[in-house]
């Protein structure tokens, strides 16, 4: 039997193909450094799920027009604007299997690229000449860098509740995948009740997506995912399964939980003098040690079931995304819909 995974690729091959052709021909940068530099980050191994969606959701509402792949394009370049940032942002090493973008470029031109494809995403989202269309879009920027700077002022904060990696997560991640569905729905004028179940349906997958995707930071192997494994962790950022953990753990090992926590984030930063020290000034950690401070955080996590706990709220949220597809007849483009959101959380990349 085929794969679910399989199964998607086969049905949307096409689509695939003419959104990887639009990706390059509406780039149309004035620079040879932008054009390689947005390359780089776009065609090294991206899943295009967000432009997909949008493609998907405007058929599933009756589009018959020719700009949904254009338009689609719009959602995997902010996509990629904010990976540019938030690696640098977060001083990420490795990003999609590569070297990050400003390892190679710099910072400057980094940042720069990073903002010309958010201004190109306008750009193409005004050709619809849709108010509503450039008004989500513009929201959804918004959010998605509030989510970032929420992120950054909770960084190694070992308090942080479970309800703001929810506000994080959504504004994060959960807001770009729900506007183009959102999008989709607008682009094919359908009525509003289709368009807020588009929009509820990309909420929910949303969400479960980012869950999915810190599970693989615990689970997965760093040379399917492409980067490096406890990332998250190492940067400070505390995500549900370690969150769970934390909050359920005995007063020895959240004490045990927490120390390891914040010598893994100094070494990372580089602030050794933050590490604790022995009276001749000696490590108490070693900084090579922090493979085996991972797997001890690893087996705590799993201990206190944080993981599972992560696991069982993001079905939860993929049953409550394909519950939203019931406003819509039975169809291919519904059935689609519907495997990617189980697709979600059986993804190992």
């Amino acid at each position: 039997m085929k794969s679910l995974k399989e199964q998607i690729l086969e049905s949307v091959r096409q689509d695939l193909v003419e959104i990887e052709s639009a990706l390059a021909d509406n780039l149309k940068p004035y620079l040879p450094l932008v054009s390689h530099v947005a390359k780089y980050i776009m065609f090294s191994g991206g899943k295009r799920i967000r432009p997909l969606l949008m493609v998907l959701s405007a058929r599933l509402c009756g589009y018959k027009g020719n700009y949904d792949k254009t338009l689609s394009v719009v959602f995997e370049y902010l996509h990629a604007a904010t990976l540019l940032h938030d690696d640098l942002v977060d001083g990420a090493d490795i990003r999609r299997g590569n070297p990050v973008a400003h390892s190679i470029w710099g910072n400057p031109a980094t940042v720069l690229v990073g903002d010309f494809l958010l201004a190109r995403s306008i750009a193409i989202a005004a050709q619809t000449h849709s108010v509503p269309i450039i008004d989500i879009l513009a929201n959804t920027t918004a959010q998605m860098s509030e989510g970032e700077i929420h992120q950054m002022l909770h960084r190694g904060d070992l308090a942080v509740e479970e309800a703001d990696y929810m506000e994080v997560i959504r504004r994060k991640t959960a807001y770009l995948i729900q506007a183009a569905c959102q999008v989709g729905a607008l682009l094919a004028e359908a009525p509003g009740g289709q368009v807020q179940a588009l929009a509820d349906y990309g909420h929910h997958l949303g969400i479960a997506f980012q869950m999915a995707d810190d599970l693989l930071d615990y689970t997965a192997d760093t040379r399917v995912i492409g980067k490096t494994i406890g990332a998250d962790l190492r940067e400070g950022k505390l995500t549900l399964p370690v969150i769970y953990a934390l909050d359920r753990a005995t007063m020895e090992d959240r004490r045990r939980l927490e120390t390891i926590i914040q010598d893994m984030v100094a070494v990372t930063e580089g602030r050794r003098e933050e590490v604790p020290l022995s009276p001749n000034g000696q490590l108490l950690r070693d900084v090579d040690a922090k493979d085996a401070d991972f797997e001890t955080v690893l087996g705590l996590i799993k201990k206190y079931g944080g993981i599972a706990y992560t696991r069982e709220r993001a079905q939860k949220h993929i049953e409550l995304a394909k519950k939203c597809l019931n406003t819509f007849s039975t169809s291919k483009p519904r059935g689609l819909l519907e495997q990617l959101a189980d697709y979600v959380l059986v993804r190992n990349v």
